[in-house]
C-alpha cells in the first residue's frame, strides 16, 4: 500500500473514530453545541448570510422584511441542530431513530417494485435529508443513494460510512445510468436529490420555481424515462426537534408514456409545497439561481 493510501485510510479511521465519540453524547449536550454553532454561523461569521436572505426575499416577494428575517434565523438554528442529529445517528441504535422518522405510504414503493418496475424517488434538500439514510432500514427493497463524490477523499469516505450504516447504498451519479440498466431483473428505488443548480442549462428544463426562472437537473427524468421506472416524490417536514415525517407521494406510475419535462414539472410543484409548508427547512445557503 501506497504511503499516500496509508495516510488517507489513517485519515479516515481517526476521524470516523472521533465522530463516533462524540456521537455517543447525550443529543441534549450535541443539541447545546450546535446552538452554540448557530451563534457563530449566524451573529459572528454570518455565512453566506447575504445569499439566505436574498434568496428567502426573491422566493417569497409578498413577505415583508421582519418576516425573511424570522425564516432566514430559524434556517440557520435548524440547520446546525441537524448536524447533531447526524452525528448521533452514527452510534444510536435503529430502534430510538425509528421512532423520530415516521414514513407514510411506502406501500406505494411496494406495489411498483412488485410489478416489476424500477422506483425514482426524488426530493429537495427539505429538513434534514440525511435522515433518508433510515429509510433502507424501512424496507426490504435494494435503495441506492445516488450522490457525486466529494473532492476530499477522506471525506468522502467518512459521508459513505455515515450514509451506508443502515443498509443504503450510494452510487456514484455518473454510474447510474448502466447500473440501473444493467439491473434490469432486479428493481429497486434510486434517491435523487435534484434541487442544485444543474451545470448545464436546458431551455426544456426550464420552470418556475419560487417565483424565479429555474434550471432543472435533466438526468433524473431522462433516467427514469429510459428505465420505464415509476416516479415518487418524497415529502420530508419536521414535526418537531429531531422528529420527521417523510411521505411517499405519486409522480408518474410510468415515466415512458409521458411528454419530455412532465415529470419535472410535477416535481417542482411537490418541492415548492414542500418548501412553502416550511420555509426554514429548505437549504437556502445554496446559491440555486447563481446562473
Amino acid at each position: 500500500m501506497k504511503i499516500k493510501q496509508v495516510f488517507h485510510v489513517f485519515l479516515f479511521r481517526s476521524i470516523y473514530a472521533f465522530t463516533y465519540a462524540i456521537s455517543l453524547l447525550p443529543i441534549k449536550l450535541l443539541y447545546a453545541m450546535s446552538s452554540f454553532t448557530f451563534i457563530i454561523v449566524y451573529y459572528v461569521a454570518g455565512y453566506r448570510k447575504e445569499v439566505v436572505i436574498q434568496n428567502i426575499a426573491r422566493s417569497f416577494p409578498d413577505k415583508r422584511y421582519g418576516e425573511i428575517q424570522a425564516i432566514s434565523k430559524k434556517f440557520y438554528s435548524c440547520f446546525t441542530a441537524y448536524f447533531a442529529e447526524i452525528i448521533k445517528a452514527v452510534s444510536a441504535p435503529a430502534e430510538i431513530i425509528d421512532q423520530k422518522i415516521a414514513f407514510e405510504n411506502l406501500g406505494l414503493i411496494d406495489q411498483y417494485i412488485n410489478s416489476g418496475k424500477n422506483v425514482i424517488a426524488c426530493m429537495g434538500h427539505c429538513a434534514n435529508w440525511e435522515m433518508l439514510n433510515f429509510m433502507a432500514y424501512k424496507t426490504q427493497h435494494e435503495i441506492y443513494a445516488v450522490y457525486k463524490p466529494l473532492r476530499s477523499e477522506t471525506i468522502d469516505r467518512l459521508m459513505i460510512r455515515i450514509r451506508s450504516r443502515f443498509g443504503m447504498k450510494l452510487i456514484k451519479d455518473k454510474s447510474v445510468v448502466r447500473h440501473i440498466i444493467s439491473m434490469k431483473k432486479s428493481p429497486s428505488v434510486y434517491l435523487f436529490l435534484t434541487d442544485q443548480c444543474p451545470r448545464i442549462n436546458e431551455e426544456k428544463y426550464k420552470f418556475t420555481l419560487l417565483n424565479q426562472e429555474t434550471y432543472i437537473f435533466s438526468g433524473m427524468e431522462k433516467l427514469a424515462r429510459i428505465s420505464k421506472s415509476a416516479v415518487i416524490y418524497l415529502h420530508i417536514r419536521q414535526k418537531s426537534k429531531g422528529y420527521y415525517q417523510i411521505i411517499c407521494m405519486p409522480v408518474c406510475p410510468h415515466a415512458e408514456s409521458v411528454n419530455e419535462g412532465e415529470i419535472t414539472k410535477k416535481y417542482i410543484n411537490l418541492l415548492a409545497e414542500n418548501i412553502k409548508e416550511e420555509p426554514y427547512g429548505w437549504l437556502w445557503t445554496h446559491k440555486r439561481w447563481k446562473r
